[in-house]
């Protein structure tokens, strides 16, 4: 059965970084982790989504979980999503990570499989939307990634452009996926 279901996730091992430290400041304060969506938490929808995982580390504070994880914080609390990952990294032994963004709510175990079969040779696979621009989704060679925080130093208030420019990453197109939950007209939207 593992056998089956490995090879519908990519045919590869992979650990898991959950990005949930945000702040919401667009979203008035609210902790993004706890919003509910289809009966589940944000939280919940991305454990779900990477139940495959070796090892699963959620970056943010501690909250309930449905299952067992390992806990990091960036530093400094509220670093920033590069800041994050990079916390998130040092929890990990894999040679391979899917990274999501806890605000994510469509990404599931499909996209997972999808993004780790799309990566190839390549240093990361990422989603993007309909026009383009990359979601905070996606798989990645672990020592790629290591490398290229060290290349930019303090990863506090980095971006996630400056961290994947120079990377090769392969873009994968999942309209779906790409929605992210940051403003209260996302949140909104999604009632819709």
């Amino acid at each position: 059965l593992w056998g089956r279901f490995r090879k519908r996730m990519g045919g590869m091992d992979f650990d898991a970084v959950i990005l949930a430290g945000g702040e919401g400041r667009r979203l008035g304060g609210m902790d993004k982790a706890a919003i509910v969506v289809g009966g589940r938490t944000l939280l919940e929808r991305a454990l779900k989504a990477v139940q495959a995982a070796q090892n699963t580390v959620v970056v943010g504070p501690r909250r309930r979980a449905s299952r067992e994880v390992t806990w990091a914080r960036e530093d400094p609390p509220g670093g920033g999503p590069v800041a994050a990952l990079a916390a998130g990294l040092e929890q990990i032994s894999g040679d391979v990570a899917v990274v999501l963004a806890v605000d994510h709510p469509f990404v599931d175990a499909a996209t997972v499989a999808l993004l780790l079969h799309s990566l190839d040779d390549h240093d990361g696979a990422v989603i993007v939307d309909t026009e383009g621009r990359p979601a905070l989704v996606g798989a990645y060679r672990v020592g790629a990634v290591r490398r290229k925080l060290v290349a930019l130093g303090d990863a506090s208030g980095a971006s996630i452009k400056e961290q994947y420019s120079g990377m090769s990453l392969v873009r994968v197109m999942d309209r779906r996926a790409a929605i992210d939950v940051d403003t209260t007209q996302d949140l909104e939207g999604l009632a819709n």
